[in-house]
């Protein structure tokens, strides 16, 4: 028998009941995250506690517990709002799509506040499945959006073909985040080399031939 995958996704659980009460506020919850990225830069992940948070963002600290139960769900909170930010605009081929979202996602990497958040909840998931799962939820299957998105569009400009069986496509679309997301990550965080426009260009082409032939296969 396998042994299950240190990966693995923790089993599925139903949601819990929508909470009563007075209704969220996007502007305490912006200012929660930004202000968690923050000290999370000053003081590192160690040091950082729910306390810092309040403080710096002017909330209670029972504000911060009643939208997240700790400290992990927070600071993976607080990265995904950076990713979210991510875009692609329709730059007419597949080519420039790829190029244009492989650099800005290395100019977000570049702030130090997306940089030392990511590192360090990759690190702290090492020990915790449940964040890891959190990881895969609020970040990874969220930007997988860009994906298809981007095969969408080269598929009705002709660029890629249309596939009809979904798993196929499943499994196309998170082995290109995979290898886009890990590229870059490894190149920009772990080897700590520039990711410039030849770079990116290198990439791409190299990318390209990878999905045309396995699209002519």
């Amino acid at each position: 028998m396998r042994n299950p995958s240190p990966c693995t996704s923790p089993p599925r659980t139903s949601p819990p009941p929508g909470r009563t009460g007075r209704p969220r506020s996007a502007a305490a919850d912006a200012a929660i995250l930004a202000a968690t990225r923050d000290a999370l830069v000053e003081l590192g992940w160690s040091k950082l506690t729910m306390g810092d948070v309040s403080a710096r963002a002017g909330v209670a600290k029972t504000t911060l517990y009643r939208r997240w139960a700790g400290k992990s769900e927070l600071v993976v909170d607080a990265v995904a709002e950076l990713f979210d930010a991510l875009e692609l605009p329709d730059r007419g081929s597949l080519e420039a799509d790829i190029e244009y979202v492989v650099l800005q996602f290395a100019q977000l990497l570049r702030r130090p506040e997306a940089r030392t958040a990511l590192m360090a909840v990759v690190a702290e998931s090492t020990r915790d499945e449940a964040l890891r799962g959190r990881i895969r939820s609020a970040i990874v299957d969220r930007q997988k959006r860009l994906v298809v998105l981007g095969r969408e569009r080269a598929q009705e400009r002709g660029e890629l073909p249309y596939e009809e069986d979904e798993a196929l496509s499943g499994l196309a679309t998170d082995l290109i985040f995979d290898v886009i997301a890990g590229t870059v990550v490894h190149r920009a965080l772990v080897s700590c080399e520039p990711v410039d426009e030849l770079w990116v260009s290198a990439f791409t082409s190299l990318l390209m031939h990878g999905l045309r032939g396995a699209a002519s296969a």
